[in-house]
């Protein structure tokens, strides 16, 4: 009878063990519309990016709420000319236990460039990396870049010790460089371990403990990172207190509509641009008159209030120039654009294809529901000064064929382009310079001498003299009107009052550097 006391006891405080451990442990429920990339070295998109600032660091993070990088994985830094010497931490272990080294390092960078997808476009300047010992590494570059620290933002340091054990068939010593592994599985220092990774539904994280930096106390136990859920779920779950965070592509109006039910807005500014891109390559817009008569016919006030949320809460505010408002290089925000229609009809006057033989085409993104109410906007707005558009829907796998040939890229296109790493290098010099025309970011196909010059010196002055030319270059491109730069993007995300995230609230606190807010260790869960 004792022992059976003494068992029904023991059970009751397992029992009570096991309620107690659920009722501590917190769940993050979030979701993004595209596929979860894992593999560090393929990511590129805003899902992707989420994955890796958590399972991932780098050498350098940006500065809260100010411009700059300060040491991560690294304690610090020298730069002499072309070349970069980092101290790393000591005593930083990777999720497997094994030791972060400079090897590591070496070894992140050369998989990065031998693989050639994602983010490796950054790195193509790099000569060479070194491990100097244990806990230093050299880089040394082919030419100047200034912005090579904020490059490394984008250079998640991997487990080489791991992947090597985990190489599957391939060409060559290296094999298929571990990427049947890392697509299904983490392999950095973290502050978040992969549970399991499912990229056309969920990838599932768990809080590391041994995490080289405090983790705050509040921070999620358990993440759970959903793909592709359609917004009227979204909508759904967050009533019903299933979800946490919506992406940033929900439609205003739902955003409005979860506000009014008592969601919170989270924000993430100053880091992308909302580019209405001009065919400078084939009539009418090969001439710069027509291209500034469109500019000063859309009505961007109009746009701002498309995209609006609340009375202080949108989706896009005024934009003053290629660069996003607060970025490097900016022009200030009483500079921003407004729509005068005396001026376009004086522009078109100018111009030497006459409006009333025109009739351009207007593309939107298929998967990009938003960028219809764009398109029919502008057909309006043209429409005022006599010009005729048909607006035609494109899917994105299309769309980025087009953009290869300048005789086949629509004479008007629309994406949302990122800073990528924080610095206006990787977003002007992808989208205006000669050399980058052809792609999604730069189907305007842009040649002018001035700004390839202007760019190129952006690429290597000291960073003292580096916000004057970005300006300098801003301006040119202002006057070139390649664009139409419709609205500074603001990333707006509906979220439950059970997840705080100061950094996607509070200015002081953002990083200007997307997605890299919703690292998990700085939000807390309020139950």
């Amino acid at each position: 009878m004792r022992t059976s006391i003494r068992m029904l006891a023991a059970a009751l405080l397992t029992a009570a063990s096991i309620h107690s451990y659920a009722a501590a442990e917190t769940v993050l429920r979030l979701d993004e519309v595209a596929v979860g990339e894992l593999d560090p070295a393929k990511a590129s998109d805003n899902a992707d990016s989420i994955l890796m600032f958590n399972v991932y660091d780098a050498l350098v993070i940006p500065k809260q709420g100010q411009p700059g990088y300060d040491p991560h994985l690294a304690e610090s830094w020298v730069a002499e000319g072309k070349t970069y010497t980092f101290k790393l931490k000591p005593d930083v272990k990777f999720q497997s236990s094994n030791p972060m080294t400079a090897d590591d390092v070496v070894f992140s960078l050369d998989r990065m460039k031998a693989l050639g997808q994602g983010m490796s476009y950054l790195f193509t300047n790099v000569e060479k990396a070194e491990a100097v010992d244990a806990t230093t590494v050299k880089f040394t570059l082919k030419d100047p870049y200034s912005p090579f620290v904020s490059a490394l933002t984008r250079l998640p340091i991997i487990d080489k010790k791991l992947v090597m054990e985990n190489l599957a068939a391939g060409d060559g010593e290296m094999k298929d460089w571990g990427q049947a592994y890392l697509s299904t599985h983490g392999a950095g220092t973290g502050a978040y371990k992969v549970v399991s990774h499912n990229p056309q539904e969920e990838t599932v994280m768990a809080k590391n403990a041994a995490y080289f930096v405090p983790i705050n106390a509040k921070a999620p136990d358990t993440v759970r990172f959903r793909y592709g859920l359609e917004a009227a779920t979204v909508r759904t779950l967050i009533a019903q207190g299933e979800h946490d965070i919506s992406s940033q592509w929900m439609p205003p109006e739902v955003l409005k509509s979860l506000a009014a039910d008592g969601a919170q807005l989270f924000t993430e500014k100053g880091v992308a641009e909302f580019y209405i891109k001009i065919n400078t390559a084939k009539p009418p817009f090969d001439d710069i008159e027509c291209r500034q008569a469109i500019s000063y016919a859309f009505d961007y006030n109009a746009g701002i209030q498309m995209v609006a949320v609340s009375d202080t809460v949108s989706q896009g505010s005024p934009a003053t120039g290629a660069l996003p408002v607060g970025l490097l290089g900016s022009l200030p925000a009483d500079q921003a654009f407004m729509r005068d229609l005396d001026k376009a009809k004086e522009h078109l006057a100018k111009c030497k294809y006459k409006a009333e033989d025109l009739n351009i085409e207007i593309s939107w993104i298929g998967e990009v529901p938003l960028e219809e109410r764009f398109a029919l906007l502008m057909q309006a707005n043209f429409s005022e000064i006599g010009i005729k558009s048909e607006v035609r829907k494109v899917p994105w796998a299309l769309f980025t064929e087009q953009v290869t040939k300048p005789e086949n890229t629509p004479n008007i296109s629309q994406v949302f382009v990122n800073t990528v790493t924080g610095d206006p290098d990787t977003l002007l010099y992808g989208m205006y310079h000669s050399k980058s025309a052809g792609t999604w970011m730069s189907p305007e196909y842009l040649k002018d001498a001035e700004v390839d010059a202007l760019l190129d010196k952006g690429r290597t002055a000291p960073e003292a003299e580096r916000a004057k030319i970005y300006e300098e270059v801003n301006q040119r491109l202002k006057d070139l009107a390649p664009s139409i730069f419709a609205q500074d993007q603001t990333a707006v995300y509906a979220a439950s009052k059970r997840v705080s995230a100061p950094a996607l609230t509070d200015p002081t606190k953002a990083f200007a550097l997307g997605a890299f807010g919703f690292n998990f260790r700085l939000m807390e869960m309020n139950e």
